[in-house]
């Protein structure tokens, strides 16, 4: 089974436990809504609402995975993903002297082309490979909007 399939499954099964949640936390606020006092009316009212919101965010979260995937297997396919050897620890993270050296060359690659798309997404591809998870989603989000842009053109 490749990483890919791992994943997909990984989460496949967190989001199907994540629907359930949703249902059984709307199931206890239609019952609450139902007991007509005040106070549980006020409660099932939010235990409803909470996971509408819930699910927007899940939805919202399975599109940034599915584009984000599709924009890295275009750069694979186009030979371009960034293929710079690090040193990593035990851990498997590069280390902090090792990305540092890294981000240079595709930060530089980012100005030269602020509306590559592509540059936008090795750029978050070098983050997310030393750790720096808020950078990286930055990054990408930033990549997926030029490259559906690109597409509207």
């Amino acid at each position: 089974m490749t990483p890919r399939t791992r994943s997909q499954i990984g989460v496949l099964i967190m989001s199907a436990m994540l629907v359930l949640y949703f249902a059984f936390a709307g199931l206890r606020g239609i019952a609450l809504l139902a007991s007509g006092t005040p106070v549980a009316v006020a409660m099932g009212a939010a235990m409803l609402v909470l996971p509408l919101i819930g699910a927007w965010a899940l939805l919202r979260e399975l599109r940034f995975g599915r584009d984000a995937t599709r924009l890295a297997d275009r750069l694979d396919e186009l030979g371009q993903l960034p293929d710079d050897a690090v040193e990593t620890l035990p851990s498997g993270r590069p280390t902090r002297d090792a990305a540092d050296a890294v981000f240079p060359k595709y930060r530089a690659e980012v100005e030269a082309a602020p509306k590559s798309w592509a540059a936008w997404m090795r750029l978050g591809m070098v983050y997310d490979a030393a750790g720096d998870r808020k950078r990286a989603r930055e990054a990408v989000r930033k990549a997926i909007g030029l490259e559906r842009d690109g597409i509207r053109r």
